[in-house]
């Protein structure tokens, strides 16, 4: 993934490393993936039930990420979708501080069988955080938004001269695993940003 050299660590990338493998067995149908949509800087997912503002001037590299998912000898290929992928500034960009970024993606729980809830899809995402010199601040808690039961995880990152954090939130909703990542130079602006993400009815988000 794009990210001026650093790993970026979504769900995207967590398949197979701790869940089960998958089945042989043929998954039941269900409903196809809604993409979600952009408009007046604001991404909405019907399917889902959420919306997401995005920050003032931030750099949409959705489709990129979504062809760069797909491509030949990746190992997530076909095992999950970039519904949404925005940056502080080009992720080609070098630049002296973090890039922030807020990832979502979608992968239908069919792939791990056995997996009920949210916190069970951490287990892979924890090791690979690890590999890429992550460390976790905590375990996987309940962290609902507007209602709609959420699991999240804190990490940070030592970068040269700073520090890179890392939220990752989980829910399972119509057969789908869902996961935001986001990540900042602070916690402060993770919880900024996260303050624009909206389960249900759109209440009003900061502006910036």
């Amino acid at each position: 993934m794009l990210l001026s050299g650093i790993a970026l660590v979504t769900g995207l990338h967590a398949q197979h490393a701790a869940l089960p493998a998958r089945s042989s067995t043929k998954a039941s149908v269900q409903p196809p993936l809604d993409l979600g949509s952009v408009a007046d800087r604001i991404y909405r997912n019907a399917s889902f039930g959420f919306s997401l503002k995005l920050p003032f001037g931030w750099v949409d590299r959705t489709d990129v990420m979504r062809e760069d998912s797909s491509e030949p000898g990746n190992t997530s290929a076909g095992k999950g979708t970039v519904l949404l992928a925005v940056f502080e500034r080009p992720p080609e960009a070098t630049g002296s501080t973090v890039n922030s970024a807020i990832v979502i993606a979608a992968e239908s729980v069919a792939s791990y069988p056995g997996l009920k809830a949210p916190a069970q899809y951490f287990g892979p995402i924890d090791e690979l955080t690890k590999s890429n010199g992550f460390a976790a601040i905590n375990e996987p808690y309940e962290f609902p938004v507007d209602g709609m039961p959420i699991v999240r995880q804190d990490f940070t990152k030592k970068l040269s001269g700073a520090a890179m954090h890392q939220s990752s939130l989980v829910f399972l909703r119509k057969g789908y695993i869902v996961s935001f990542t986001f990540i900042a130079g602070s916690d402060d602006e993770i919880t900024r940003n996260l303050d624009y993400l909206r389960f249900g009815a759109q209440k009003a988000t900061p502006k910036k």
